[in-house]
């Protein structure tokens, strides 16, 4: 890769900055594509953003920044978007720094910003090679994540329509989700949406199905695949609670989704697992009910002060073996098991050695 550093002010590289949101954001009198498919949203903090201004402001270096040359002869960014809209957004009086804006400060303050000047790196390379370093130099102040990371490899028409529906604000995915309450977890711009529904639609094997469908003219297939889904959730379980924003909602359709499931018997146990006081990971109580395995609950566990009384009654003897063993050889057991109807507690509470507890649970 060939990379040139260049020193070019702020009045050049935001001259024509234009921001559409999240269609897009331009500058360089229209020669610099300052988001690119592959780079994230604008996700800056206000604090960060400012802390940009007040480096300009002061005289101080910013980090340098680096430009890709396109074979038309333009540029796009591939690293330095955030501070680049964060200058091009001041100027253009969109925010204030310390309740001025741009058009508030004197001329000579104004000339101060316009004039500094950004360090800036042309590089010239293949789409790999821009890639790879565009992984390379990441970006220090906010971290890319993986589904970021992974929409740098596979660009192209799949990608784009796939961010269309699922990485705008309030986009498709968003408003479908949340119609009647969310259902997922994260934000749409941090591409959380669209890597959740990678993950259902391919049991988690994201980048595989990103590799496979790189090329493909649209995101149809996962988008009606994620519309069934969240129909069938719907479906199941209308009842809505805070708690199913955090569920696998794609695991348990691709399992369940053929089978007859009584929503109104569902949702009465659903009712009665939300308030016993054993169930610590509420979430699971969906995965639960359809599934029957305890895992998901995360039953509350006897305390140490339980743990021994139950261990002194027995005098050190396991229930099962009959054998003697030191406390911290034993396991606390439920004596009426938890889905019998039995409870955490005390009275309710026995040790047996580590064997046969293991013996038991089928561990």
């Amino acid at each position: 890769m060939k990379i040139e550093l260049h020193k070019l002010k702020i009045r050049e590289v935001v001259e024509g900055f234009k921001d559409s949101a999240e269609e897009g954001v331009s500058a360089y009198g229209g020669k610099l594509d300052v988001r690119p498919k592959y780079q994230r949203e604008f996700v800056y903090k206000d604090k960060q953003r400012d802390a940009v201004l007040e480096t300009v402001k002061k005289g101080f270096p910013l980090n340098v920044m680096y430009w890709m040359v396109r074979d038309n002869g333009g540029f796009e960014v591939l690293d330095g978007q955030q501070r680049t809209i964060s200058l091009g957004q001041y100027v253009s009086g969109d925010f204030s720094l310390g309740d001025r804006f741009f058009h508030n400060l004197t001329k000579e303050e104004q000339e101060q910003i316009l004039n500094y000047e950004l360090m800036i790196y042309f590089c010239e390379g293949t789409d790999k090679e821009r890639l790879d370093w565009f992984k390379t130099i990441n970006i220090a102040g906010e971290k890319l994540t993986e589904q970021e990371l992974r929409n740098a490899v596979y660009t192209g028409p799949w990608l784009s329509d796939a961010k269309l529906k699922f990485s705008k604000s309030h986009c498709a995915a968003y408003l479908l989700a949340n119609d009647g309450g969310a259902l997922l977890s994260g934000s749409p711009i941090r591409q959380d949406y669209l890597e959740t529904a990678l993950s259902w639609i391919n049991n988690d094997e994201v980048a595989d199905y990103m590799a496979k469908h790189q090329h493909d003219k649209n995101a149809e297939e996962l988008w009606q695949y994620f519309q069934n889904v969240i129909a069938w959730v719907r479906k199941t379980f209308p009842n809505h609670c805070k708690e199913m924003a955090s569920v696998n909602w794609g695991k348990l359709y691709n399992q369940y989704k053929d089978k007859k499931l009584d929503a109104k018997k569902l949702e009465i146990e659903v009712a009665e697992l939300m308030q016993d006081e054993d169930v610590t990971k509420k979430s699971g109580i969906y995965p639960y009910v359809l599934t029957r395995q305890e895992k998901h609950l995360s039953i509350r566990a006897f305390n140490d002060k339980m743990k021994r009384e139950a261990y002194e009654r027995q005098d050190g003897v396991c229930i099962k073996c009959g054998d003697q063993f030191a406390l911290e050889d034993m396991e606390a057991d439920h004596v009426t098991p938890w889905h019998e109807g039995g409870k955490t507690i005390a009275g309710n509470c026995q040790m047996l050695c580590m064997e046969d507890n293991r013996r038991k649970s089928g561990k």
